[in-house]
């Protein structure tokens, strides 16, 4: 019952990226095909924020459309996150049952972090949030003994597809160790998870390491952007409700309807009114309160993060030490609550139960959820949708990936607005559907105030495109192509192709790849095996489980004879 309430709910959620096209949203991107080029592999100038994501989309496009790959992908990571929320409150609080366990679903899918996430454009991080009930169960279930070593791995390896999961999840199992147990050791299941973040993070620290793209963040460009994307006050709530209620994002345009304006307090207190209760219950259960203790945490410190001193911190650290520019987006931490959360809530049942029917505490709590985030259902009001790209865009990539050289794009800005993908900004497609290298600046206009990206050698290209440069001269610079999107300017170059949507010219110059392609590809590929091995090996695990729950009776049946049955 609740894997299947979980999937309704996930594709009440996600119906309008049923229809055929792709998801085109802030900073979601789906092409038809992707493939491994530099930039894929984390070897350009910007900070490897996108592996091994990059790379799994990249491979997994070559049997699947680029498109269904994402969009299933996004759905799976939501029902995950359901379905684990279940799996997690049935080993916390099992006499919850089925009611309590819908209310945990309901909280893990149906919350103001989703929808702003998706609104976002976070389909990946979404992914990794799907793991994260699952990590802490196995964990709790490896300290009880009732469970094996192979989900912890696969679990990680999955929330990995970004760094932010990889941390999440690292983060929740280390604080389920907390949880008493007569089973394995603390130090065993620490040692473990660390060993499968080493492999899940491989790409991403390899990557940075050889690029030195973080080197050349460290002139200020991670630090400059810490204000822009620290956690936002929702009307009402101050900073510390809005995370408290699982909101907060620091894009006001990224959020559902319901949540700008003072019905966004109402939300907050159902939300919070069904977590209290059940943490009264919730607390009881040693198992429980590491999660409910990181839940509180991971409300506090992003809100100390949107202080000014908070913000000092923060920014001093990453100049320092710009790898943990991931820091910045304080709001995206409130995953590491929702187990917690969840946990909580499945309680809500056992706290009223002899006063209320547990089915009917089950029904309303799981209403009342749903109820005050109305519009988080058709793909939160209909604003996540599937797009198709122009004809012209297949058109260019073609042209491209038959001789693909180093691309120059305009405009500048890492973000675009097509008339054709909706009213939301959206990154810049081409990187993803191309063969050869796009130079991106990686600069971002967040109200007004541009925050720089890593992109120097891509913003000196694109100065010289706007300053006229001839073919020869931007050749000599390495530039094979100059791609102009959206903006219809035209250029002095060479024309290979031109429609209303886009132009190309042919510059002809060229750009030696990478020398560190081998390494990186290697260190993807063990994250993959660490993936797909610890997958099998649970397949193979379940397998047998399931065979000899059937053979041991079986066995006693034909042991008794066919007279004694």
């Amino acid at each position: 019952m609740p894997p299947v309430y979980a999937l309704a709910l996930s594709l009440l959620v996600t119906a309008p990226l049923l229809a055929p096209g792709y998801l085109l949203l802030r900073d979601a991107v789906s092409t038809p095909r992707s493939y491994l080029s530099d930039a894929a592999l984390g070897l350009s100038e910007a900070a490897p924020r996108a592996l091994p994501q990059d790379f799994a989309v990249a491979m997994a496009s070559q049997v699947l459309d680029g498109g269904i790959v994402v969009k299933a992908l996004l759905v799976a990571g939501l029902w995950l996150a359901g379905w684990g929320a279940a799996r997690l409150a049935a080993t916390v609080l099992p006499d919850a049952g089925v009611p309590g366990r819908c209310v945990a679903v309901t909280v893990a899918i149906w919350n103001p972090y989703v929808a702003e996430r998706l609104l976002q454009g976070h389909w990946s991080l979404l992914v990794g949030y799907g793991a994260l009930p699952w990590v802490a169960a196995t964990v709790l279930r490896l300290r009880d003994g009732s469970g094996g070593w192979w989900p912890l791995p696969f679990w990680i390896a999955l929330a990995g597809l970004t760094p932010t999961g990889a941390l999440l999840a690292t983060a929740v199992a280390l604080v389920g160790v907390c949880a008493p147990g007569a089973g394995r050791r603390r130090w065993q299941v620490v040692a473990a998870t660390l060993a499968a973040l080493l492999v899940t993070a491989a790409p991403w620290l390899v990557a940075a390491a050889v690029s030195k793209s973080l080197a050349a963040t460290v002139s200020g460009s991670m630090a400059s952007g810490v204000a822009v994307f620290a956690a936002r006050a929702e009307p009402g709530l101050g900073t510390l409700g809005s995370l408290a209620g699982l909101g907060g994002i620091w894009n006001a345009e990224a959020v559902p309807d319901s949540r700008t304006g003072l019905f966004a307090v109402v939300a907050t207190l159902a939300l919070l009114a069904v977590v209290a209760v059940g943490a009264t219950v919730a607390v009881r259960r040693p198992a429980a309160v590491p999660l409910l203790v990181l839940a509180v945490a991971a409300v506090v410190f992003p809100a100390l993060m949107a202080t000014g001193p908070g913000l000092a911190a923060v920014e001093a650290i990453v100049r320092v030490l710009p790898g943990l520019g991931v820091l910045r987006d304080g709001q995206k931490w409130v995953a590491l609550a929702v187990p917690g959360y969840a946990v909580a809530a499945a309680g809500v049942v056992v706290a009223l139960r002899g006063r209320v029917p547990v089915a009917a505490v089950g029904a309303v709590s799981c209403a009342l959820l749903v109820a005050v985030l109305p519009d988080l259902a058709y793909g939160v009001g209909n604003r996540m949708v599937a797009v198709r790209y122009p004809a012209g865009w297949s058109a260019a990539a073609d042209i491209v990936n038959a001789d693909p050289r180093p691309v120059a794009v305009l405009p500048p800005d890492s973000m675009r607005q097509f008339d054709w993908a909706g009213s939301a900004p959206v990154l810049d497609p081409l990187p993803r559907w191309v063969r050869a290298d796009v130079l991106s600046t990686g600069d971002l206009n967040v109200a007004g105030t541009t925050v720089p990206g890593e992109g120097g050698r891509a913003r000196a290209v694109q100065e010289l495109v706007m300053d006229g440069a001839s073919a020869r001269q931007l050749a000599d610079a390495g530039v094979g192509w100059v791609v102009v999107e959206a903006d219809g300017s035209a250029l002095d170059l060479p024309v290979a192709y031109r429609d209303d949507d886009l132009a190309v010219y042919r510059v002809g110059g060229d750009a030696t790849s990478s020398p560190h392609r081998t390494l990186l590809i290697a260190v993807h590929v063990a994250w993959l095996a660490l993936l797909a091995g610890s997958g099998l090996a649970g397949c193979v695990t379940l397998w047998r489980t399931s065979g000899a729950k059937i053979a041991v009776p079986l066995r006693r049946r034909l042991r008794r004879g066919p007279d004694q049955t």
